[in-house]
């Protein structure tokens, strides 16, 4: 059974704004870390930003500091990842994973639940 299920996806222009979504039906978000990473083609995965269980604590990735931004609406079940100023270079599937902690960004270690990802395009 999928738990976690992503969405907001797509193809933007450069300096354009998306919004994924990160949904569960099956765990409460607010009681694991739920991270987002991507890999792009030819590319190892990566971890771009985590949020912490209950407290809330937030992490990013140097690649993506002030540019995104990750927050859970608990009463939807949901964490978001707010992207911003999108680049070519952001161009990836992105998954989110949760997990008793974050991992040490960059890092995608010691995630325990995978969604199937979400594909985005950032091209001119």
């Amino acid at each position: 059974q999928e738990l976690l299920a992503e969405s907001g996806g797509g193809l933007v222009q450069p300096g354009s704004s998306l919004r994924l979504n990160c949904a569960s039906s099956g765990i409460t978000l607010e009681y694991y870390a739920v991270g987002w990473f991507r890999q792009a083609p030819g590319k190892e995965r990566e971890g771009v930003s985590c949020i912490s269980a209950t407290v809330g604590d937030t992490y990013y990735a140097d690649s993506v500091k002030g540019r995104f931004t990750i927050f859970r609406d608990s009463a939807q079940n949901t964490v978001y990842l707010q992207m911003n100023s999108l680049k070519p270079e952001d161009t990836a599937v992105y998954y989110c994973a949760a997990a008793w902690g974050c991992p040490t960004l960059p890092g995608d270690t010691g995630m325990d639940h995978w969604g199937k990802g979400t594909l985005v395009t950032v091209s001119s």
